[in-house]
C-alpha cells in the first residue's frame, strides 16, 4: 500500500482498534488462476504473535479453501470510516482557488500465512466468539447455544475455519495531515453538519495527534 509519510500509522494499539472496530474484512490470497478474494467477519487475537492473529471462516463450497496457495501470504484489508472532503470546507479556500477535492479514509492491510481448518471444537469456539461479539451490544443477546445442537453441528460442517498469524500490519489514516492548520476546523465541522461523524471524528483525533 502506498503511504505517504504523514498518513502512516504504525502505532499496533491503533490498528488493532481499528480491525475490532471495522466489520467486515476483504481477505485476498492467490490462487493457481489468479487472486481470489472473500469477505468475512474477523476476531482478532491480539497476544497471538508479534502483530497479533486473525481468526474466523468461511463457507465450505467457496473455492478459496480449496484453491489459496497457503505458501504465498495472503492479505486481510480493513476499512475505517471514509468520505468526501469538499474545497468548500477549507478556510484557505477563500485566500486562494487553489484547492481541490479529496477523499479522507482509514485503511488497514494485514499480511500472513493462512491456515485452513476443520476441527468441530474448534470452529464452535469461532463463531461463538464471533456471536458474542456482534450480538453485545443487543438488549437480549441471541446465542449459539439457544440454536438445537444437532443443528449446530450439521451448520458447522458446512463451514472451514481461517487463522492467520500477521507478519506485517499497514495502516493507512488519511485523514487531512496535509493540510494547513487554518483549514482544519472546517474540515472536522464540515463533516460533522454532512452527517459523517465517524469520520469527523477520526480527522479530528488525527489532527489532534498531528499537534
Amino acid at each position: 500500500m502506498y503511504i505517504p509519510p504523514h498518513f502512516n500509522e504504525d502505532r499496533i494499539e491503533v490498528l488493532h482498534d481499528a480491525i475490532r472496530n471495522a466489520g467486515l474484512a476483504t481477505l485476498a490470497t492467490m490462487t493457481p488462476d489468479g487472486m481470489i478474494a472473500s469477505h468475512l467477519p474477523l476476531l482478532l487475537d491480539p497476544d497471538r504473535g508479534p502483530h497479533g492473529t486473525l481468526v474466523g471462516h468461511l463457507a465450505r463450497a467457496n473455492p478459496q479453501t480449496k484453491t489459496t496457495d497457503t505458501a504465498v501470504q495472503a492479505m486481510v484489508v480493513f476499512h475505517g470510516p471514509d468520505g468526501y472532503v469538499s474545497p468548500s470546507l477549507y478556510a484557505t479556500k477563500k485566500l486562494t482557488d487553489k484547492v481541490v477535492p479529496t477523499w479522507n479514509y482509514v485503511a488497514i492491510h494485514a499480511y500472513g500465512t493462512i491456515e485452513f481448518f476443520d476441527d468441530a471444537d474448534r470452529l464452535l469456539q469461532v463463531v461463538t466468539r464471533l456471536t458474542e461479539q456482534h450480538e453485545a451490544p443487543r438488549a437480549e443477546p441471541w446465542a449459539v447455544s439457544d440454536a438445537p445442537a444437532e443443528f449446530v453441528r450439521t451448520m458447522l460442517r458446512a463451514i472451514v475455519g481461517v487463522s492467520i498469524p500477521i507478519d506485517r500490519l499497514e495502516g493507512k489514516y488519511k485523514l487531512s495531515q496535509n493540510r494547513p492548520p487554518a483549514d482544519h476546523a472546517g474540515i472536522v465541522s464540515g463533516l460533522e453538519a454532512e452527517g459523517n461523524a465517524g469520520l469527523a471524528a477520526q480527522v479530528a483525533r488525527a489532527l489532534a495527534d498531528k499537534a
